[in-house]
């Protein structure tokens, strides 16, 4: 009997489609095989992949080559089968052979639900950004006000148009983009992979594996002009005050324009999308007023400042300075590095490596492929770390690690600072941290520890304690003469939306209620006395054990569809979470939080409010997440 399937593919795109899978991930391709043909013998030996290390593709999958071209052989046949129309044979694998197949994938020992996760976002073509179908009818005038026009605010937007809700989002830049909009400086970028770093609807064919600043904001911009949100943005609008009136059940939102004159919108709900990473963090430095020269946060980067040739200082080794530093210090006259915490680094083998041509190619035109690429990324950079960052009780070595495998990847961590120190190893007790390793996010290393063994960087591992003129004072006494100074020092995530001001019930303003540094929420989107407001990337939903926070701002906007559904099938016209829920919930992220790494003795971080409690990011795994943001439950809600 003759196929069925029988779509011209060109000799051309035969040819280009075996190059490409000569040089793909065998890991992937293997996941890939499985679903075109049905065979599971793909998922035994001698095909199955060794455990990847740190953080490398594992693009071998730590087979013989003879094993390696059989996989690609055959996997490049069933890819053109595909091609020419023939059907995927497993196109709706159930979670458990799919929990099956992520940990032969990685050769990791993957929880056993967590193919459930994968079964939802599995899905190569997305037609909309939610595949669920929205039930009821969209009350006639609804509007929702979204503040912020970054990743959230967009995931947002796109969302509640894809559902037919009316939506107006105010921007405080002339654009989309937020973070990635003011974050400019040198080398600027993500430690995520693009392949994650990206929404679930919108995949994109990335140039680089961890892409720089600049491609990263010509994507979201170019996601928010496909679905034409310019239209509905007013830009260069700040949020002065926004406030619930209780007998409309609806919110009032005071903005000022660039020319500053006020304004009003008014909304049936409003979602924060400001973020915990907006508002930087300013040290209180005497005489900081009184430098001469340049003085700058990381993330208010001035447009054609030029370094060099000149006297450059840096405040802080975090994130942002282990970008920067790197990035000036081989155009400068002189490099100081004020530091006076330190951090543990990972080894970063795909820093600036482009993505070749024939996997792009790959990507592009075989969405499984692409849609297993990012899985297997998803648990190595998000939910792979998670077992190893809680404290083990019985553990002696209490001052150094929390368990056996923290230890072991303390001593990993030590020896690749010391083959990059080189001949410089006493730099090493000035780089090396006295908390253990993933205290705070793990940093990814662009070549920090070599650049500061240079001769003309100076590592200085105190606090910056007083600026005259071009001169900058040390803890220890030491004197800097600087032309340039750069603050990399952060942000403040632990006063979340607190560049203005929100006003609820009886006039309970939430800085008031959030005690100005304390922030909490129910599943990190509603609070009490707040109806009808939701904050995306809110309290306590950040990453600390890696990944992306796209997909957490995808499944929040989940459940808040599923609460607008509720509200909509009860013709209510506000929602509110219950007090002794959201109490209970925070009680339970706390005494997760207390059984993690970041609130060990010494771990001080940027996780933590100045009384110790850890506000900004999750204790949960990204697929515990994903069940929570699934559903709602009506009875722990106030509908009215």
């Amino acid at each position: 009997m003759p196929d069925t399937y029988n779509v011209h593919v060109s000799s051309e795109m035969e040819n280009r489609l075996r190059e490409a899978v000569d040089v793909a991930n065998v890991p992937t391709l293997l996941m890939v095989l499985v679903q075109l043909t049905g065979d599971m013998r793909w998922l035994d030996e001698p095909y199955r992949p060794t455990r990847a290390r740190g953080l490398d593709d594992n693009d071998s999958g730590g087979l013989p080559e003879a094993i390696q071209k059989e996989v690609r052989i055959a996997a490049a046949d069933a890819i053109i089968e595909w091609k020419k129309g023939k059907p995927v044979a497993l196109g709706d694998p159930s979670s458990e052979l799919l929990t099956r197949m992520i940990s032969i994938s990685t050769g990791e020992t993957v929880p056993d639900n967590y193919g459930e996760v994968i079964a939802a976002e599995l899905i190569p073509s997305i037609p909309t950004p939610n595949s669920r179908k929205f039930s009821g009818t969209v009350p006639k005038g609804f509007k929702a006000i979204i503040i912020g026009g970054g990743v959230s605010g967009i995931c947002a937007a796109i969302q509640l148009q894809s559902y037919g809700i009316d939506f107006e989002i105010i921007e405080k830049n002339d654009g989309f983009g937020g973070t990635w909009k003011e974050n400019q400086y040198p080398a600027s970028g993500v430690d995520t992979p693009n392949h994650l770093y990206s929404f679930s609807f919108a995949p994109h064919n990335w140039s680089k594996y961890f892409a720089l600043q600049g491609e990263i904001l010509e994507y979201i911009e170019g996601v928010a002009n496909d679905y034409n949100l310019a239209d509905r943005t007013s830009f260069n609008t700040t949020v002065h005050e926004a406030r619930y009136d209780e007998s409309t059940c609806k919110w009032t939102v005071v903005t000022h324009g660039a020319d500053g004159q006020k304004d009003t919108s008014i909304g049936d709900i409003v979602l924060s999308a400001v973020g915990i990473l907006s508002i930087p963090l300013i040290p209180d430095i005497p005489g900081l007023g009184t430098f001469k020269g340049t003085v700058c946060h990381s993330a208010e980067w001035p447009k054609g400042l030029d370094v060099t040739g000149k006297k450059v200082a840096v405040v802080g080794n975090g994130a942002s300075a282990m970008q920067i530093v790197p990035a000036i210090a081989d155009s400068v006259e002189s490099l100081c590095v004020f530091a006076r915490s330190k951090q543990w680094a990972a080894p970063f083998p795909q820093f600036r490596k482009p993505v070749p041509d024939a996997i792009r190619f790959l990507l592009k035109e075989v969405p499984l492929y692409q849609a297993w690429y990012r899985q297997r990324l998803a648990w190595a950079f998000n939910d792979k770390l998670h077992s190893v960052l809680q404290k083990d009780d019985s553990w002696p070595e209490k001052d150094r690690s929390i368990n056996a495998t923290n230890d072991r990847h303390r001593s990993m961590f030590i020896e690749y600072m010391k083959a990059e120190l080189g001949d410089c190893q006493d730099l090493l007790s000035d780089v090396l941290p006295d908390f253990p390793p993933y205290g705070k996010r793990i940093l990814l290393d662009n070549g920090w520890f070599r650049t500061v063994a240079k001769p003309h960087v100076t590592l200085v591992p105190e606090r910056l304690i007083e600026v005259k003129d071009s001169v900058l004072t040390a803890a220890d006494g030491r004197q800097f003469e600087a032309d340039v100074l750069i603050l990399a020092t952060g942000f403040k995530a632990a006063e979340i939306m607190s560049s203005y001001d929100v006003i609820g019930v009886n006039g309970q303003h939430l800085k008031d209620f959030w005690d100005t540094d304390n922030p909490k929420a129910y599943k990190g989107t509603v609070v009490p006395d707040f109806p009808n407001l939701f904050t995306l990337l809110g309290p306590n939903t950040g990453l600390g054990h890696g990944g992306s926070i796209i997909p957490v701002a995808e499944r929040q906007m989940n459940y808040v569809l599923r609460l607008l559904e509720m509200r909509f099938e009860n013709n209510a016209k506000s929602v509110e979470v219950r007090r002794d829920v959201f109490d209970t919930y925070n009680q339970k992220l706390d005494d997760a939080h207390d059984k993690m790494i970041w609130t060990h003795p010494g771990s001080t971080n940027w996780y933590q409010n100045k009384r110790g409690r850890v506000v900004a990011i999750t204790p949960w795994r990204n697929d515990d997440f994903w069940r929570m943001t699934r559903e709602v439950d009506k009875r722990e809600f106030v509908i009215k």
